[in-house]
């Protein structure tokens, strides 16, 4: 089976087919950093953590860019509150933020642009979008992307222009030739970080940022694009207007995936909403892949509801994988021949049950239920006498699979817990390999093996066991 995804823009699944045949150019909006960051910004990172995993464990090379927006309104008004400056305030919650990605077991975006960085790239957008008719620039500096020049615009939300203007907030002003127009560049104001530009100091608006970082460091057409679905419109809508017309290209994006967005009750996930549980918070009550469970029991298109009932599911699912990974009884007697080479079948009916769900818009409830499956053929065959030897073909694909998803299966050993410094260790070495620093990189896993810590590099990276 091929994998399918479902396209918003479509409406529909479609056979994944990147432009360029093994490699995938994924690029997922980050958070704008003004404040602390929730589990609703975790479940986006994690749903889309997940994806490339499995796109590079079906062999896709990933290009993954994930942005932090670092000028905004939001960062403004928050730092004039506290009396910091507003780049100060957005450095001090992107180094959390990182923080936040390691305690997650996050695979690090390839590239990580700010829009404080970027801004060459968006002065140039949007000159480019004045020059072609798709811009005006007011008397004081403030430029405006023209709506009605992309006679497509609605497409990916669905809507007619004029049912978009009806049905949503649009920022109001007198001086916009139509009330769906938008800001590109904001005009400077006494205390706001501003620019130098052709047509005035000023800052960006919100969404020419990621038009202009997708061009710098993708090209002008992408293979994915996801976010939540909160910000199908207006942010990817115009993020569409601003870059077909800026590049002359379409589809700006093959497939747009978006995520279900985490609700507590009947709302939100949001800091407006004052119903949200911080990372911080949530982690000092519970491992990360405690989350991570959550976020894969639910598809990741749907809503994902928080509460005490789906954090004790998650532990215990969680737990139950893990019981697949126990050792034999010491005085096991063996399987048979027979027994011993079904448990094996069974293993690669749970490889292929796993890849079918993901193949299928990336299905984890699905893939997780081939993993249950077959962690309870392995508990059997320990019940029925199997020795560590006979178990271990099975339990390895149970970690294989695992590993996809970014559970780690293994039991915590000792006092204290080790995988965080093997997990590092591998991290350095994959760099080393980069590098070509081979023989580093080979003497970090040879003495890992001294220690007991086997190292095996597969398609969806290295994995190391006890033993």
């Amino acid at each position: 089976m091929a994998l399918q995804v479902y396209n918003t823009l479509t409406r529909k699944k479609e056979l994944f087919e990147p432009r360029e045949p093994g490699i995938v150019r994924m690029y997922v909006c980050g958070p704008t950093v003004y404040d602390k960051a929730h589990l609703g910004h975790a479940m986006s990172v994690v749903v889309y953590d997940v994806i490339r995993r499995y796109l590079e464990y079906r062999g896709y090379t990933v290009r993954h860019v994930m942005n932090y927006t670092d000028v905004d309104d939001k960062i403004i008004r928050r730092a004039r509150e506290l009396g910091v400056s507003p780049m100060d305030l957005a450095e001090h919650y992107i180094q959390e933020f990182e923080r936040h990605m390691r305690e997650l077991g996050l695979m690090q975006p390839h590239v990580k642009p700010r829009v404080s960085q970027e801004i060459p790239w968006i002065i140039r957008v949007v000159e480019g979008l004045i020059e072609k008719g798709h811009a005006y620039v007011l008397e004081n500096g403030d430029v405006y992307f023209h709506v009605p020049s992309k006679p497509d615009y609605g497409k990916l939300s669905g809507r007619s222009l004029d049912e978009l203007v009806e049905g949503y907030r649009i920022e109001p002003d007198p001086r916009k030739k139509h009330p769906a127009d938008f800001a590109l560049w904001k005009a400077a104001k006494p205390g706001e970080p501003s620019w130098d530009a052709p047509w005035g100091p000023g800052r960006p608006g919100w969404h020419i940022e990621c038009s202009a970082m997708n061009l710098h460091h993708l090209g002008e057409q992408l293979d994915i694009h996801g976010g939540g679905q909160d910000l199908i419109f207006p942010h990817h809508e115009n993020e569409i207007a601003q870059s077909e017309s800026y590049t002359g290209r379409a589809p700006f994006v093959r497939y747009w995936l978006h995520n279900g967005l985490l609700m507590v009750g009947e709302s939100k996930m949001a800091k407006s909403e004052k119903n949200f549980v911080t990372i911080d918070d949530f982690l000092k009550e519970h491992e990360a892949d405690v989350f991570r469970m959550m976020v894969l029991q639910s598809h990741y298109r749907r809503p994902l509801a928080f509460s005490d009932a789906t954090v004790q599911q998650a532990e215990a699912a969680l737990a139950r994988l893990r019981g697949g990974m126990k050792p034999a009884n010491p005085q096991a007697p063996g399987l048979d021949a027979g027994p011993a080479a079904e448990l094996q079948h069974q293993a690669q009916e749970a490889r292929q049950a796993f890849i079918a769900a993901m193949d299928d818009d990336f299905n984890t409830p699905e893939a997780l239920a081939a993993l249950f499956t077959l962690v309870r053929h392995i508990n059997k065959a320990r019940e029925a006498g199997a020795t560590d030897a006979q178990l271990q073909p099975a339990q390895e694909v149970l970690l294989e699979l695992g590993g996809v998803l970014g559970l780690d299966l293994l039991p915590k050993t000792g006092a204290v817990d080790v995988q965080p410094f093997i997990q590092l260790l591998l991290e350095v070495r994959e760099e080393l390999r980069k590098q070509r620093l081979w023989p580093l990189a080979d003497r970090i896993r040879d003495r890992l093996a001294e220690l007991g810590v086997r190292v095996e590099d597969t398609p969806a990276g290295p994995r190391w066991y006890l033993g």
